[in-house]
């Protein structure tokens, strides 16, 4: 990819961004009907209680241990009603946060190793590592690696305050980003705080909070659906934005409309195209 107008470079990897979403919108969906219809399987079962059998472990000689396990229906329904309006919706979540992360590193790592100078002339390279670089562009590329890990720590607004000159694009204009705040600090706070608000969910969320610090964060299949089209919606605006300061032609390809001349058969039987005046 190291050959292609840069413009180009970071279309493909918004592009690429945006399908990966559209997948995962597809398999939340598809896991949603899976999970409806083996609740109206089990519910259509004449016996009260169901024997399920499921890894818990793994032999030395990699064969699964299983255990198994009798459920009442009512039971067991619950824990399919469990997954399917609650523990799917944030595991989707975690996926679009970590699509839309990894979407804003490799634009950002595009553009800083096609233009090193951008990192600026303070930043510091250990030694070591110039040392065992075979060649300059290795040394820009560990220099970048050293900078998105620290962008990594940063919050969404801090990230887009450290890369707004850089790419000329400030993250903050794009007002689904402002929402994707609240949505990255909901997932946090799964993936940290077993779904509790706390003071750091309040102070990231921002005025977008939607419970107070001690109460349990809902992220139920409607919360899913509003975050789905707020990170889309970051990739469209991202996109124009980019190609307003990198060109790309795959961009303005796709934006032309493609024209058609009419066509006829003239008395010969052979196809003429009909010139427009």
């Amino acid at each position: 990819m190291s050959g292609l107008n840069l413009g180009n470079q970071l279309n493909q990897i918004v592009q690429t961004a945006k399908h990966a979403m559209f997948d995962q919108g597809e398999l939340a969906q598809l896991t949603y009907g899976a999970f409806d219809i083996a609740a109206r399987s089990m519910q259509e079962m004449e016996h009260e209680e169901i024997e399920v059998t499921f890894p818990v472990g793994c032999n030395p000689d990699k064969t699964a241990i299983q255990s198994t396990r009798t459920y009442r229906k009512e039971q067991l329904l619950s824990k399919y009603q469990f997954l399917a309006f609650h523990q799917l919706s944030i595991n989707a979540l975690v996926q679009l946060v970590t699509l839309i992360e990894t979407m804003l590193s490799d634009v950002v790592r595009a553009v800083v190793v096609r233009y090193p100078q951008k990192l600026g002339g303070k930043r510091s390279v250990p030694l070591q590592v110039v040392l065992e670089a075979t060649s300059l562009e290795e040394v820009h590329i560990r220099a970048t690696d050293t900078f998105l890990n620290e962008l990594a720590y940063k919050s969404p607004g801090e990230f887009s305050e450290s890369v707004a000159q850089l790419l000329s694009v400030n993250l903050l204009e794009c007002p689904a980003f402002h929402r994707y705040m609240e949505i990255k600090a909901t997932r946090d706070i799964f993936v940290h705080n077993s779904g509790i608000a706390n003071d750091v969910y309040i102070r990231k969320a921002g005025s977008h909070s939607r419970v107070k610090s001690g109460m349990d964060l809902p992220a139920d299949i409607q919360y899913f659906l509003e975050s789905y089209e707020c990170c889309l919606q970051i990739a469209e605006w991202l996109e124009i934005e980019l190609h307003g300061h990198w060109h790309s032609t795959e961009y303005e390809d796709r934006k032309t409309p493609q024209f058609e001349l009419p066509i006829s058969k003239n008395n010969t039987g052979q196809t003429t195209f009909i010139e427009e005046n």
